[in-house]
């Protein structure tokens, strides 16, 4: 970065501070930003401000909307009784891309990781425990990531689901170990929502 440009040496270190964008990528982002027509980097910061302020979490699913609740908890032909737990939207995203799945979601933002100092409370645990309380519920897909993060997520909460005598399954592993499951194409997916098995 140029001596003096503080705010280009800013704008770099907030795209460095997005997951997978590494310094040399946040420069260059930082780079085009500033090159473009005044209009455009207008219109961009202005779209990032209204997404920030119109976007926020599903009242029933904590998936990403802009409405109180979101398409899918609203679609009166989605299966109640099944609930996809996914670590971010994205997850979901790349599940609805299949078109196996006709269940409901419920989106955890994140994965139990003490090493990061996440626990249960960080993620939307709580609200999880609330919808199968509620009853109606008869089976409760783990779909978090295969790492050790999804694994010990997907466990607690098996644990955790017990008493209420729900059925937990766990995708099958057509799903690399360590992936992200929003990496996954469509028909890995698709194979690993059919094979799921009882956690």
């Amino acid at each position: 970065m140029p001596k003096g440009a503080t705010a280009l040496k800013t704008l770099a270190d907030r795209f460095a501070r997005i997951p997978g964008i590494g310094r040399k990528t946040a420069q260059r982002m930082a780079y085009y930003l500033i090159s473009l027509p005044r209009e455009e980097s207008a219109a961009l910061a202005a779209a990032i401000t209204d997404a920030c302020e119109k976007v926020h979490r599903c009242k029933i699913c904590c998936d990403l909307t802009e409405d109180e609740v979101c398409a899918v908890c609203s679609d009166e032909r989605r299966d109640r009784g099944i609930i996809c737990v996914v670590e971010q939207p994205q997850d979901l995203l790349a599940i609805e891309r299949t078109r196996e799945y006709q269940g409901v979601y419920h989106v955890l933002h994140g994965a139990i990781s003490p090493l990061d100092g996440i626990g249960p409370d960080q993620i939307t645990v709580k609200e999880l425990m609330a919808r199968i309380a509620e009853g109606g519920v008869r089976e409760v897909i783990m779909a978090t990531d295969s790492d050790t993060e999804g694994e010990t997520t997907a466990m607690y909460l098996s644990r955790m689901m017990k008493p209420f005598g729900v059925k937990v399954t766990r995708l099958a592993y057509g799903i690399p170990v360590g992936s992200d499951l929003q990496y996954a194409d469509e028909i890995t997916l698709s194979r690993a929502i059919a094979g799921r098995r009882d956690m």
